[in-house]
């Protein structure tokens, strides 16, 4: 499998992002993660059971961005999802949970 394309979204794109809902955030840490705390409006899409169909679909002026607690299982995400053929599928959160929180970002 080839490299994945990777377009790395800053803590301030994702947050404008989310306010104006030009953002779909996938969430792609596991059930435990996810259950201690995420990101509001995020999806859950867990690596282990990682479903590229599950995703949102592609639409104008709307980006998918992946996410997990660091940024290595996010890579691994969009790696599948774009083998599948999601090519548009290309963009993630790379700081994850991990920068939110220690921005002092809200949880849910």
């Amino acid at each position: 499998m080839s490299a994945p394309i990777v377009e790395d979204v800053s803590l301030a794109d994702l947050k404008k992002g989310l306010a104006d809902g030009s953002i779909v955030l996938v969430d792609v840490r596991e059930q435990i993660e996810w259950d201690a705390g995420h990101i509001p409006g995020a999806i859950f899409n867990p690596l282990s059971l990682f479903d590229p169909t599950a995703l949102p679909g592609a639409a104008p002026g709307k980006r998918v961005v992946l996410h997990c607690r660091s940024g290595r299982r996010s890579i691994d995400a969009l790696a599948a999802a774009q083998s599948f053929g999601r090519v548009d599928v290309r963009a993630h959160f790379g700081g994850g949970i991990l920068a939110w929180v220690g921005a002092g970002e809200p949880v849910e």
